[in-house]
This record gives structure tokens, C-alpha cells and sequence, in this order.
């Protein structure tokens, strides 16, 4: 019989790697945690921060233990945000380790921030008055504390000159603390004069936020029909109510002037977090979270992990963008993942769009959210006139890209001192190269993938890897010189061809990779938004709720572009990606424009953006989907297996396929080759696994996974539940 005496406390404890469960730590005597504390462990040879999870630990061996060696002095992550890792980790099938890794991001803000030392005014006086004492005198009055150098700054004077009073004990040393990222935002700083359905809009907004319970509303309003104000608005009520608020926003690095519209209501900017972000202000930022002096988050899909304390409202603005799916390691859905994170701790949820998702638009109708339309832009501006290019009838100039009917309109723009806008979803001078003599294709050595010519930087890019190699200029296959093609248009290729039509313009061209990186493109957006270019060349980054003044002109170069491949969703992105950048033009109320370039002027998508008739559109993709069985209809998950050669890959692949179970609600397509069947030299397998909506897809592939072959070699597995990207 083992003596009582060889066991100890323990408490498990959940590590940033992929570990299924908490792993079992001694609790030292003395020592005090509770569920929820972040504390360091030993794990193998290193020393890793981990959270105290929930749960009882068997009594185990008090030798087989490892000890927990500290207990960070950081508030505890709460139980809703624990309970929120968990259901992440079942829902994506991904290690509850890997999902608590995004959780503790900012190892260093784990300690308390050291308060700083600063000065503050005594009684005494000094020996002799000059001119910049008698400043600095005046400025320390009130008996605040200041640092060295923010006193002389503020007085004008140098630090000697403080330095000398302090030393006649003008002058005491006192310990400040850390200074806030941000300012508090004060709910009543400046109130809106609200359009009466924006203020329909808001009342039921604020209700919600009243109500203290788990809801969302989708807030569907026309482009510049005021949404921000509106939800601004369910932000002014939570914080009134002593909640923090999160607004995720899909491109937060971009959004300078979301930051100056929140500063205008508000008094002070939100803080940011996203991947830009220094690393000591990502830690100060989530310091202060946890503590409870942020009050307002605006961040990228990663925000949702941020330890708040008092978390009281997520707002989702654009909440259809790709851009809220992650794609690395845990596979998951920001927008939908706001909703779980509401629910479980019962909260409202607003999800923000001109042109929503099908599923949120499905979910609305059936009741599952409320919802709120602005169909009206704000002030009474006209949404513009728009119309297509049958490219057949009026086709560009040989060796251009771009309709005469097209540029035409540009030059009216032009005359009248307005801005143009050409929008084409392709980064880069062209997507292919090849030697006009043997017809060698340029191609990523470990991606099946062309490379794409970057003129601007002289290199042929792969935009799935990263690899980039100087573009050449003899054929690498035959030797020739000056015979390499560019085939296609890029962004990069239009502006040369702007140039050529429209030599004496300002012309910008917006592309997430040229040089200079998000600082270039935020002034770039600033200095459109100032009215200093004439024409803007841009891709999908310029669809993402900007507000350009005096932008009157949008023509999209190649609008089919979205709809040539196999994506289920392909209709429905074309369309959202169409709506926002036409809706571009015209936000203050000037006439406006937007042309198609198109070779199916018929396709339903480009008669729903020309009609504005965006009810016809949901509802015929609505139909088609659940005639389908596709999402919100049903389920979708895909299983990308991969390895270094293809024989693994499809020999792995076709293992998981027959080990799946036999069930009535769900059925497996393929194995076959992923359409982007080499990526970093990785050959790649997929199987899509479709099912009724109430099936368990979780359980199935879970099945699957154990009952097939092992993952040896350099084979992986990963699980894309609710799959938005299929090649």
C-alpha cells in the first residue's frame, strides 16, 4: 500500500504545443494557483508558460511529478475564455495545446509592466529663478508627477535644467505607473446626428446591449450608408455599462481611418492588435486587456484571443471577408467563432456588412439573428450608376487591357478633377512568363504554381511560398534572348498602360506587396483620401471600406476573373468583392460610375450588381445552395493530406478513405489531388466530406483519423472544418 504521504497537490496544466490534454504538475507547498492562472513548467528540457485548466487530477505519485516552478503575477484567464478554447479545439478538431498557444502570445507581458520613475513638485524653491525654471515651475503645477524627459519637453527646456532643480530638492523622485496604451473612450464625447433608419438601426443595437444576454445582429446596409456610426453606437452602450468591447475588422493594419472615425466619436483611438504590431506594444496592449485599462480593442482575427476581463460586446465589421478565416495550424472562422465566444459568455454579437454572408443572411431569416437594414446611403448620396463592357462588342487596343469605352470615362474623370479608380484582383506585372520561341513556362520549383512578374522589383514571384528568383533575361530552357512574354495583366501591366493613355496623371497603385510595406500603403490611403492621385490602381485591399471623397469613377478590368473556378462560394465572393468596390464611388453624394469589363454580361452575378437588385441575387444563391446541400444547408469539411513525395500523400489518403465509417448523413468525395497539388514541395491529397447539417461531422472524421494509417514519415493531416478555400 502506497503511503498518503507520497502524493501531492497537483493541478493540470495545458501547454502551448500539440498536447490533447492538460498534463499533471506538482504544486509546490506555499504555492497558490487556481484554473486559470498562467504559470511555467518544465516540458522535456525547456521551460514553457502553461495555464492552470479545469478539472480534477488523480492522485498521482508524488516522483512522477515535475513541479510548477512559477506563478506569473497576471490576472487568471476567466472560465469563459477557457471554456471558449475548448469548444475551439472539439469543434476544429485541433490540439486544445495549439488553440492555448494564440492565448499566450506576449510572453513577456506575463509580469506585471515596472513602474517608472518620475519627479514630482515639492514646497522647496530654487536658489535663483531664470526664465526656464520659471517655465518648468509653471508647467509642475497641480502636483502631477512627470517623467525627466516629458517635463522638459513640455517646458521647453533641457533635461539639465531639471536635473539642476532636482538636485535643490525642488524636485522629489516618485515611482509612476506604466502609462496607458490608449486614452478611456468617453461614450458621450460626441453623439451622432443619426438618419432616421440609422437610428431605428441603433435603438435595437443598444437594446440588445441592454439586455446583457447572448444575441447577434446583422447590421446589412447598403456601402456608405453610416454602419460604423450605427454600431458605434452598441460600442457607446457597452462601455456605459463598464464592458470592453472587440471590433474585429479584416484588414486592421489598413484601416488608419477607421482609428480617426472612432477618435472623432469617442476622444480617443481604440488600441490595435494585429501582426504589425511592435512586439513591447503587443505586449502592453495585452497586459492591460487582462487588467481591464483597454476598453476597446479594433484588431485582426487573432484579437479574439486577447485575455479580456470584462468582455461585453464583439463587433464583426465586413463580416463577410475571406479574411476572417485562418488557415495555419487551427483552421478557424473569426466570424463565427465572435458568435461561440458571445454565446458562451452572454454577450451580443453585431456582424456588419453591405453584402453578407449567405449564411449570415440564412441565419437571419430563420430567426437565428436579428437584423437591421440601412438601405439608404447616408445624407441621401446616390449609390452609382452602374454598367457593363461586353467585352466582345467594344475589346481594348491590341496589346491593352483596357475597353476604349473605359477610358473614355477616364477622361472625363480627369477633366472634371474627380478621381478614377481600376480595380483588378491580380498583384504584380503578369501572371505568366514564357519564351516566345521554345514555350518554356516560368514555374515554381516547389509549387504548381506560375510565377508572377513583380516589373516594378525585377523578380518572378510565387505567391503561395514566397519564392522569388531575378527575372532573366535569356530563356533558361533554349538560350534565347529577349524573347520573354509576359502573358496576362497584373496590376503593375494596367498602371503601364495608364500611363501610356494618361501620361501627365497622378496614378497610385495599391498592392499588399510593394516595398515599403503597411506604413507606404496606410499614407497612400491617406493621400487618396486627401484627393493628391487622379487615378488609383488597386486589388482587393481598396474593397475594403475605404472612403475616398472624391472617387467618382470605378471600373473593374476584368470582373469574370472570380468566377473561373470551381468554388462553390465563387458567385457569391464575385459578387460581395464587385458590390464593395463599385460602392467606392460616389460616398459623398457626387454622381457617379462604375463599369464592368466583362465577357458574360448575362451571368446572373453581373445582372444582380448592375440591377442593384441584391434580394434577387441571395435569393436565387440561397435556392441553389440548398437545393445543393451545401453551407448554411449542410456541412463541409475537407482533410488535406500531405507529404514530401506523392506516392505517401495518395497512399496516406487513400487509408483515410477507406477507414471512413459507413453513415447515412455523410459521404466522402475523393481522394484526389488537391487543385494546388505541389505547395513548398509538398505534394498534396484532398478528401471533402459533405453531410446533412445535424450530422456529426466531428465524430466521423475522428473515426476516420483513428481507425486509418498512422501519420509516419513526413505525412500530415489537417482537418478545414467549414472549408472557405478549396484549392
Amino acid at each position: 500500500m502506497i503511503e498518503d504521504s507520497l502524493f501531492v497537490a497537483a493541478a493540470p496544466v495545458l501547454v502551448p504545443m500539440p498536447a490533447e490534454r492538460p498534463y499533471t504538475y506538482a504544486v509546490p507547498a506555499g504555492m497558490r494557483v487556481v484554473p486559470g492562472s498562467i504559470v511555467r513548467v518544465p516540458l522535456g528540457p525547456r521551460q514553457v508558460a502553461g495555464i492552470v485548466w479545469d478539472g480534477l487530477t488523480e492522485q498521482v505519485d508524488a516522483k512522477k511529478l515535475r513541479p510548477i516552478e512559477q506563478v506569473f503575477d497576471c490576472p487568471p484567464i476567466d472560465r469563459g475564455m477557457r471554456r471558449f478554447v475548448d469548444w475551439i479545439a472539439q469543434y476544429t478538431l485541433s490540439p486544445p495545446g495549439m488553440v492555448a498557444r494564440m492565448l499566450l502570445r506576449a510572453p513577456e507581458a506575463f509580469d506585471p509592466e515596472p513602474w517608472i520613475e518620475g519627479l514630482q513638485r515639492t514646497l522647496l524653491m530654487p536658489d535663483r529663478m531664470t526664465d526656464a525654471r520659471t517655465r518648468v515651475l509653471e508647467t509642475a503645477e497641480g502636483g502631477l508627477a512627470w517623467t525627466r524627459s516629458g517635463l522638459a519637453h513640455a517646458a521647453g527646456v533641457s533635461s539639465t535644467v531639471i536635473e539642476g532643480l532636482k538636485a535643490q530638492g525642488v524636485f522629489e523622485t516618485v515611482m509612476i505607473p506604466p502609462r496607458p496604451v490608449v486614452a478611456a473612450p468617453d461614450a458621450s464625447y460626441a453623439l451622432p446626428e443619426l438618419m432616421p433608419d440609422q437610428a431605428d438601426a441603433a435603438a435595437m443595437l443598444r437594446a440588445n446591449v441592454a439586455a446583457g444576454a447572448f444575441n447577434v445582429t446583422l447590421l446589412d446596409g447598403v456601402t456608405g450608408s453610416g454602419k460604423t456610426e450605427v454600431y458605434f453606437e452598441a460600442v457607446a452602450a457597452a462601455l456605459d455599462q463598464g464592458k470592453q468591447v472587440l471590433i474585429l475588422l479584416p484588414e486592421i493594419a489598413l484601416t488608419h481611418a477607421f482609428l480617426e472615425r472612432f477618435q472623432q466619436r469617442f476622444g480617443a483611438k481604440p488600441a490595435e492588435w494585429h501582426s504589425d504590431l511592435p512586439p513591447r506594444m503587443r505586449e502592453k496592449v495585452w497586459r492591460q486587456v487582462a487588467e481591464g485599462g483597454v476598453r476597446v480593442v479594433a484588431g485582426a482575427r487573432s484579437a479574439l484571443f486577447l485575455p479580456f476581463r470584462e468582455l461585453g460586446l464583439i463587433v464583426v465589421d465586413e463580416e463577410h471577408d475571406p479574411a476572417y478565416k485562418q488557415e495555419d495550424r487551427v483552421f478557424y472562422n473569426a466570424r463565427d467563432m465572435a458568435v461561440v465566444r458571445g454565446h458562451i459568455s452572454s454577450f451580443p454579437v453585431v456582424l456588419a456588412s453591405a453584402t453578407p454572408s449567405v449564411e449570415s443572411r440564412v441565419n437571419a431569416q430563420q430567426g437565428r439573428y436579428s437584423r437591421a437594414v440601412l438601405s439608404a446611403r447616408f445624407a441621401e448620396a446616390a449609390l452609382p450608376d452602374l454598367k457593363t463592357i461586353d467585352m466582345r462588342r467594344a475589346p481594348p487596343a491590341r496589346g491593352g487591357f483596357l475597353s476604349p469605352l473605359l477610358i473614355d470615362q477616364m477622361q472625363r474623370t480627369l477633366e472634371k478633377k474627380e478621381q478614377s479608380l481600376l480595380f483588378l484582383n491580380r498583384r504584380g506585372y503578369a501572371p505568366l512568363t514564357l519564351c516566345r520561341v521554345c514555350g518554356h513556362r516560368f514555374g515554381c520549383p516547389v509549387c504548381s504554381a506560375w510565377l508572377v512578374e513583380h516589373r516594378f522589383r525585377g523578380q518572378l514571384v510565387c505567391h503561395h511560398c514566397g519564392h522569388n528568383e531575378k527575372r532573366p533575361e535569356a530563356c533558361p530552357e533554349c538560350g534565347t534572348l529577349d524573347h520573354l512574354v509576359a502573358c496576362g495583366p497584373g496590376v503593375e501591366r494596367i498602371a503601364e498602360e495608364v500611363v501610356a493613355h494618361f501620361p501627365d496623371a497622378r496614378t497610385i497603385v495599391l498592392s499588399s506587396d510593394l516595398m515599403g510595406g503597411v506604413r507606404r500603403l496606410r499614407l497612400e490611403l491617406e493621400a487618396i483620401a486627401n484627393g493628391e492621385a487622379d487615378i488609383v490602381i488597386g486589388t482587393q485591399l481598396v474593397a475594403k471600406g475605404h472612403n475616398f471623397p472624391n472617387m467618382t469613377l470605378v471600373g473593374v478590368v476584368d470582373a469574370d476573373l472570380g468566377l473561373a473556378n470551381g468554388d462553390p462560394r465563387a458567385a457569391e465572393r464575385t459578387f460581395q468583392l464587385l458590390s464593395q468596390v463599385t460602392g467606392r464611388a460616389g460616398r459623398t453624394g457626387k454622381k457617379s460610375l462604375g463599369l464592368l469589363q466583362t465577357f458574360q454580361p448575362d451571368h446572373p452575378v453581373m445582372r444582380a450588381i448592375v440591377s442593384g437588385d441584391a434580394e434577387a441575387f441571395y435569393e436565387r444563391e440561397i435556392t441553389e445552395r440548398e437545393r445543393a446541400a451545401l453551407p448554411p444547408f449542410g456541412r463541409l469539411a475537407g482533410v488535406i493530406v500531405s507529404a514530401v513525395t506523392r506516392a505517401e500523400a495518395e497512399g496516406h489518403a487513400r487509408g483515410l478513405r477507406r477507414a471512413a465509417p459507413q453513415a447515412s448523413d455523410l459521404f466522402v468525395l475523393g481522394p484526389a489531388e488537391a487543385p494546388l497539388s505541389l505547395l513548398g514541395g509538398r505534394h498534396r491529397f484532398r478528401l471533402l466530406i459533405q453531410g446533412e447539417r445535424r450530422a456529426d461531422m466531428q465524430g466521423f472524421i475522428r473515426t476516420m483519423l483513428a481507425e486509418g494509417p498512422k501519420q509516419r514519415g513526413s505525412v500530415r493531416v489537417q482537418v478545414d472544418i467549414d472549408p472557405q478555400s478549396f484549392l
